[in-house]
């Protein structure tokens, strides 16, 4: 019989038997059961004593930095401090940022300003608002109306400035919009995934306490207002009243009362799934519930007082807590509605239980937001409809929207789905841009996106020990020996050989591969956090190297990590004072990509190795796995670059083993599903990234922290 152990047994260190082992994948979002490994013993207690010390010998130094900027005690100093930290992390080259989204050619129907573009949290995935042109909008009129969002952001008139362009220029409006999509939600708990596949489609369903909107303004939802107190450790919301949850019929089920907000926020720490480290430290005594010190809710700092008043109750008074209430771990849910479908609470919660099928589907959810999931086909379609007793029905502008399944195995898809009508906006990969030249639509309606808050990385794996992916043991199967793995994991902890691998990709035309050799530096991005996330509305004294270095008020978060990265003499760029124009930005540039420092480092590397008894040369190199989807096009492509310009540079002593994942699913699974890091089916992880949940530099920081608590540490093979 399997034998189920929690994520809190799990970080204890629990030593078991693999064959008759499996772990609740609540935390990551899937709800499977899953083998650890086939046919031997797995000692947790090793490994977890493994992934310590491998993090505090390659990442101490950002730690060490990081826990300084915690203590900051003012905003300013933190964000710089912050800086610093971030700096030691992109040195140590565990991680090497490649793209952000956006920076690609595009012709589309959605009217640019339109939906929030914050560059946090849940907020710009929410649709309601989308204004939508029955014609394309040509590439002048986009250009002019994203100037005018930049000019009356914050005003409050854009939407009908917007609409007045558009009638003074010939356009219709509609209601209905239509896109792609290439992969179903794992789950529709939202509160219990960290999937943005989840994440962007169940938040459609739902309204939050506070939501950023179209000029990026944070406005009442379901909290028509709120109070702070003096010390900043209480805030009080009052719900709006005469609002009701409904199924997916839409059918009324329940009132939605403040007691929905502390359900839902118990709900998600008891699920673990992968996003509760947000409020550790945040709300008082979360740590101690997600972790087993308490078992009375009652003990954490969230109550409803009465059915119209929520009370948070910080452990400290926190600058960002009003920017972190737009992302799901603070959505609300139908305490009745869950109990209906075998949710249970505390410890008695159990997603493996027979009668238990919340979230299982959008027909086992309640709904209390601008749609109803009227429609689903598993890789084939999803159509949200307006919910006609959602509390602001009147404003909602999109009465229908229609996800469309595309596996991306041809490229031309997208374009002729466009064109045909089917879809309403189409980024114009390189190998689909002649398409619309031939078609004479390139030049009049074709505009450069702009780029967002999202990261995607490469991280690399130090502790290497799936060679399949874990859902099935048989899918992007290595090739590579024991000995194989053991002297890649040896060279990947030399932080020498991550620099050599990371100066030695070409990131550049990687990205060509998808966006075309015009548009391929626009979204490569070269720091973790957005250079420009953030800013010092104060001048700052902070110490760089033990000189006291002093920074001007209105200084940007990615110049304080130049300055940090080149007092330590490393030869990378992560900000560019040049950039953009001369605005300054981590992106639009490749500040790593450089043969002779990848040579050097490499070099160095090879000595390093050599003395710990690793041989590495062209006769004997390092075999590394990369996992690619051999179905698109694009992917193939960027995937032999790498190889190209990786194994040219280091003279062949490192082999990239191109490992065939088939689909997205195999992908996903190798490189994005997996909730440890022993599951990690790769070398070198290209199929993750990160988007910011919250307005603070830590957003992106704590992702790197250790002991289970850092979302990407797993990437790197650890916890």
């Amino acid at each position: 019989m399997a034998v189920t152990i929690s994520r809190r047994d799990f970080l204890k260190g629990t030593a078991a038997t693999a064959a008759t082992l499996a772990v609740s994948t609540a935390f990551g979002g899937l709800y499977t059961q899953k083998a650890v490994l086939a046919e031997e013993d797995f000692d947790f207690s090793a490994y977890t004593e493994t992934s310590t010390e491998l993090y505090y010998e390659v990442l101490g130094e950002f730690y060490d930095s990081y826990q300084v900027a915690l203590a900051a005690e003012t905003v300013p100093e933190r964000y710089a401090l912050m800086a610093i930290a971030e700096a030691k992390l992109m040195e140590s080259a565990v991680t090497l940022p490649t793209t952000t989204d956006g920076g690609y050619y595009r012709i589309t129907k959605i009217v640019p300003g339109s939906g929030s573009s914050v560059m946090w949290g849940s907020d710009s995935y929410r649709m309601h608002n989308y204004l939508l042109t029955t014609e394309a909008l040509k590439a002048a009129d986009y250009t002019e109306l994203r100037t005018m969002w930049n000019e009356l952001r914050g005003t409050g008139t854009f939407m009908d400035s917007a609409l007045a362009y558009l009638e003074e220029n010939g356009y219709e409006t509609k209601d209905d919009y239509s896109l792609n999509y290439n992969a179903d939600a794992v789950t529709w708990d939202v509160l219990s995934s960290s999937l943005t596949v989840d994440c962007e489609k169940v938040v459609q369903t739902y309204d939050g306490l506070l939501e950023y909107d179209n000029e990026n303004q944070l406005q009442p939802a379901l909290a028509e207002s709120y109070e702070v107190s003096d010390d900043g450790l209480t805030y009080t919301f009052h719900i709006r009243e005469g609002v009701s949850w409904v199924d997916v019929q839409g059918r009324e089920v329940a009132a939605v009362v403040a007691d929905d907000f502390v359900a839902g926020l118990q709900h998600m720490m008891d699920a673990q799934g992968g996003l509760e480290y947000l409020i550790e430290g945040i709300i008082k005594n979360a740590s101690e519930y997600i972790y087993g010190e308490i078992t009375d809710f009652s003990e954490v700092g969230v109550e409803a007082t009465d059915d119209t008043t929520l009370v948070f109750t910080l452990e400290n008074p926190c600058s960002y807590f009003l920017t972190m209430l737009g992302y799901s771990v603070f959505a609300p849910m139908s305490r009745t509605y869950y109990e209906s479908m075998g949710g249970k609470f505390g410890m008695d919660y159990d997603p493996s239980a027979a009668d238990y099928t919340y979230g299982k589907g959008p027909d086992s959810i309640a709904y209390c937001g601008p749609y109803l999931v009227s429609s689903l086909t598993e890789q084939n379609s999803i159509v949200f409809s307006a919910n006609p007793t959602y509390w602001n029905a009147e404003n909602v502008r999109l009465q229908t929207i229609t996800w469309k399944y595309n596996d991306g195995s041809d490229p031309t898809k997208y374009y002729t789905d466009f064109t045909s009508g089917t879809i309403d906006y189409v980024s114009l990969s390189d190998s689909i841009v002649q398409l619309a030249v031939d078609d004479g639509i390139f030049d009049e309606y074709s505009v450069v996106s702009g780029t967002g808050s999202m990261t995607y990385y490469n991280n690399y794996n130090l502790n290497r020990i799936a060679l399949a992916n874990f859902n099935d043991g048989t899918t992007a199967a290595s090739s590579k020996t024991e000995e194989d793995v053991e002297r890649c994991n040896q060279a990947m902890r030399n932080v020498h050989f991550r620099r050599a691998l990371s100066f030695a990709t070409d990131r550049g035309s990687m990205n060509a591969q998808s966006v075309g050799e015009e548009l391929k530096l626009v979204s490569v991005r070269n720091s973790l956090t957005p250079g420009r996330f953030v800013t010092l509305d104060e001048e700052v004294t902070v110490d760089i190297n033990g000189e006291a270095t002093t920074f001007a008020a209105g200084t940007y978060y990615g110049a304080v990590m130049q300055a940090q990265v080149d007092a330590d003499g490393v030869p990378m760029t992560v900000y560019s004072a040049d950039a953009d124009d001369g605005t300054g930005s981590s992106d639009g540039f490749d500040g790593w990509f450089n043969e002779e420092n990848a040579a050097a480092e490499f070099e160095t590397a090879v000595a390093e190795l050599a003395e710990a008894g690793v041989e590495v040369s062209a006769e004997n190199p390092i075999y590394v796995d990369l996992v690619y989807v051999s179905q698109v096009e694009a992917l193939v492509n960027r995937a032999n670059v790498m190889k190209q310009s990786m194994e040219s540079i280091l003279g062949g002593a490192v082999i990239l083993n191109l490992v065939d994942a088939g689909d997205y699913d195999g992908w996903y699974y190798a490189t994005y599903y997996p909730s440890y890091g022993y599951e990690m089916n790769c070398d070198i992880n290209d199929g993750t990234g990160w988007g910011p949940d919250y307005g603070d530099p830590s957003t992106f920081l704590d992702t790197a922290l250790p002991d289970y608590v850092g979302y990407t540490t797993k990437c790197y093979g650890l916890f």
